[in-house]
């Protein structure tokens, strides 16, 4: 940590006096620190104590002339951010852009990576609006240390307790550890197709992008160069990734071919399997007592299949299968069939496509291993890690 300048932001939770303890540390290990207090931490800590852990003027105020001016250099200044503790106000600002105080401006115009520890009663942790806010910072590359689980203020007990100070000390020397990927082209594909029926209609499925635009953001987030081709979706593009925006099946698989070669190459993209074989010049138009028009449909290019077999197939490369029945079994033959070296099979018959939450096996030429429900985001994370092992 020596040399590091960390910008840490203490905001409203009684358990700010555990960032005192969090600035000793950084400090004895060599970092320069400087600190954000907003309105709510200053009612549990104080200015003057920041300033004598900190040896620098804290700031505060996003109006006071020195920090009104300031406030892009000192977002430009740190190696990091820490938001600890992190109260689901200042989650649901940095979620939402709101620049309405200093903390949240220099969030907002920071490029350093951002480290957030929450601290919160347990239900407004798991609250839906909390918890969409902390999908949506994850998505975006923030990342979490936390919350830890056990008694509350209140007198309650459940998950919502900011992490000890070694604990968040170990996290953020995580996000400066080594970068396996570095070096590495990553090849990511994510969200639906849109398959024109006529200028205003299209054939397309529920897939919103979450799993693969993770996928691109943890790969990254170990040093990957990461190209992502996305079909249509309306979530944020993730940190640090080249993102190339296409509609069909078809422009998927040129744009494919054009960022090769590819180390890796994740095929996360629910790609139509068929597409109306005339697209309508006009809108198709309903006629009173005439019958619906019959729609021919033919086949799409199959764009894992045609990587397998493409003169710079990339080392690794890895599909998803969507089932709803026979999952491991269709995967498997969906493994040979298609030449790839790894497939996520996963059961898209409940909430997956469009939710948070997704329960993947990874199925190779060894075996099947089978991975637990998690957050889109930790199943991205744990690929990420299998995929730095896989080309080490």
């Amino acid at each position: 940590m020596t040399g590091r300048r960390i910008l840490l932001i203490v905001s409203g939770s009684v358990a700010a006096y555990k960032a005192l303890a969090f600035i000793r540390l950084l400090r004895a290990e060599g970092a320069e620190v400087q600190a954000i207090l907003t309105e709510g931490g200053a009612r549990f800590v104080t200015r003057e104590s920041l300033a004598a852990l900190t040896g620098q003027p804290v700031h505060q105020d996003l109006w006071a002339a020195e920090e009104s001016i300031g406030h892009i250099r000192l977002a430009r200044w740190p190696d990091a951010v820490v938001v600890a503790p992190a109260s689901a106000g200042i989650l649901a600002r940095m979620a939402h852009g709101l620049a309405s105080d200093l903390a949240a401006t220099v969030l907002l115009a920071t490029r350093a990576p951002v480290l957030v520890a929450p601290a919160m009663n347990p239900a407004m942790w798991e609250h839906p609006a909390t918890q969409a806010n902390v999908a949506l910072l994850k998505a975006r590359g923030v990342v979490f240390a936390g919350p830890a689980e056990g008694p509350m203020a209140e007198a309650e007990s459940g998950p919502g307790r900011l992490v000890e100070p070694d604990e968040l000390l170990a996290a953020l020397a995580r996000l400066f550890g080594p970068r396996p990927l570095a070096g590495r082209h990553a090849l990511v594909t994510s969200g639906p197709t849109h398959e024109a029926l006529d200028p205003i209609r299209y054939i397309a499925n529920r897939s919103s992008g979450r799993q693969g635009h993770a996928i691109a953001a943890a790969l990254a987030a170990l040093g990957a160069r990461v190209t992502l081709i996305s079909g249509p979706v309306a979530i944020p593009d993730p940190p640090g990734v080249s993102v190339q925006r296409v509609q069909t099946a078809a422009e998927m698989l040129a744009a494919c071919e054009a960022a090769l070669p590819a180390d890796v190459a994740v095929c996360a993209a629910a790609v139509a399997d068929w597409r109306p074989a005339q697209a309508g010049a006009q809108k198709l138009k309903k006629r009173p007592g005439e019958p619906p028009p019959p729609i021919a449909l033919a086949l799409n290019p199959d764009i894992l299949a045609t990587l397998g077999q493409h003169a710079l197939r990339p080392r690794l490369l890895i599909g998803f299968a969507a089932e709803t029945e026979q999952v491991i079994a269709h995967a498997q033959e969906k493994l040979q069939r298609k030449g790839c070296d790894w497939i996520l099979a996963n059961d898209v018959s409940g909430d997956v496509m469009g939710g948070s939450l997704n329960q993947v096996h990874l199925i190779t030429r060894e075996g099947v291993e089978e991975w637990p429900r998690l957050p889109k985001e930790e199943v991205a994370a744990r690929l990420a890690r299998r995929i730095a092992e896989a080309l080490a």
